[in-house]
């Protein structure tokens, strides 16, 4: 997905791309692990990401905040531009179902909300006053 920088030193570390992207090392080897980030390994066996790799981050994030998983987000990534507009006609119709997926989530939530309202707004009862 993205691509890495060949020539040593010249990439982004580990430290720095901690830095400028407000992801955790934790979180980047996640994502690396998932497929979506491919940093070059060093002789010393440390991480070098791509200058790139930097912007890949920012759209794995608004791809995980729009509520798609790391599945999904590996098989839009290499689908869309840097603006995430779509480059495959395959990707709209599992963005549609994605779509689907979430509204049928949101109407899920919205139902136990409206339940949860209803426990709550049914008055309180004192057992000790009104066993009596």
């Amino acid at each position: 997905m993205s691509e890495s920088s060949r020539g040593g030193g010249d990439g982004v570390r580990m430290g720095e791309m901690v830095a400028r992207t407000g992801v955790s090392e934790r979180l980047l080897r996640y994502y690396e692990d998932q497929g979506l980030l491919r940093p070059q390994r060093l002789a010393s066996g440390y991480r070098e990401y791509a200058e790139s790799d930097v912007d890949v981050v920012a759209r794995i994030r608004t791809l995980l905040a729009a509520g798609l998983s790391t599945a999904t987000i590996s098989q839009v990534l290499p689908c869309v531009t840097a603006k995430l507009e779509p480059r495959c006609e395959v990707l709209i119709d599992q963005l549609h179902q994605e779509r689907d997926r979430i509204t049928a989530s949101i109407t899920a939530l919205e139902e136990s909300r409206r339940l949860l309202d209803g426990v709550l707004s049914t008055p309180m009862v004192n057992s000790v006053t009104d066993s009596e």
